[in-house]
């Protein structure tokens, strides 16, 4: 008898397994909404977001009008984020608070809209038009919820995402320098400091900026380089007065000094195109 009670055991899970899933699939072609969004709602509390999400994406349009379409309508934007479906929870999170603008919920399907946005930002070597969305998101939120609950938790996703528009612009910067963009490099680097002044990369902006001036200056034609290694003169003196105590000081000097000597020898002449 004690060898067939494994075998019975397993029969009797699958039994209930295949019930409950036929339940589930009655319930799926059943035309009986009240006991389609019981069961919806009984799923979503017991965490089950798929089989909710799918009941109560039937329901909406039956719900219409109804008390529990509001509820109904926050749950499946849940059940999409709960699932990582970002793109859906973000645009039925928004749908929501744009229908029920005075709904107890709204709030929070606002802040899980911006939340939504934010999980759907992708790594810095990507493209960032949905990170620049999820900010716009996040200072719709607290524009509109300054005492928010929520606030504490929106403004790290908020630095966060700074964070990585921050990293992506000084290696955007940094790759014109490797690539031997110059030019490009100096105006790269000049716009980060502008646009992130307290940035930990600034230091290493600054320098790897003198540089890309005084590598640009060297590879001129001559009619430019005067006006390029004054350039690059001016940025070590700025450079140095930032960061004195910068582990990149000798090699800022070296510059500096071989820029001197080169104004020194060079004539200044009228503008012309640059190499």
């Amino acid at each position: 008898m004690h060898f067939f009670r494994p075998t019975f055991f397993v029969l009797l899970l699958s039994a209930l397994l295949l019930g409950s899933c036929s339940g589930y699939q009655k319930l799926l072609k059943s035309s009986d909404v009240n006991k389609k969004y019981e069961a919806a709602t009984q799923y979503y509390e017991k965490g089950d977001y798929f089989k909710a999400g799918s009941l109560l994406e039937e329901l909406l349009p039956l719900l219409k009008g109804r008390p529990e379409a509001e509820k109904a309508q926050f749950y499946f934007a849940n059940t999409n984020f709960q699932q990582r479906n970002y793109t859906l929870s973000a645009y039925y999170f928004q749908q929501f608070y744009d229908t029920y603008p005075n709904s107890t919920l709204a709030e929070e399907a606002m802040f899980l809209h911006a939340k939504s946005l934010f999980r759907d930002s992708p790594e810095f070597q990507l493209d960032q038009t949905n990170t620049l969305s999820a900010l716009e998101g996040i200072q719709e939120f607290l524009n509109r919820y300054p005492e928010s609950k929520f606030r504490s938790e929106t403004e790290g996703m908020s630095q966060e995402l700074q964070k990585k528009l921050e990293n992506k612009a000084f290696r955007s910067a940094r790759l014109y320098y490797d690539l031997r963009y110059y030019q490009s490099a100096v105006t790269a680097f000049t716009n980060f400091q502008q646009q992130y002044p307290s940035s930990a990369y600034n230091e290493q902006a600054a320098f790897l900026k003198l540089n890309a001036q005084y590598d640009l200056a060297k590879e001129s034609v001559e009619q430019k380089q005067r006006e390029r290694y004054l350039e690059a003169i001016a940025f070590y003196q700025n450079f140095i007065d930032t960061y004195p105590q910068s582990k990149n000081l000798k090699d800022a000097e070296r510059m500096y000094d071989f820029a001197r000597d080169e104004v020194a020898k060079l004539k200044p002449t009228e503008p012309t195109a640059a190499k």
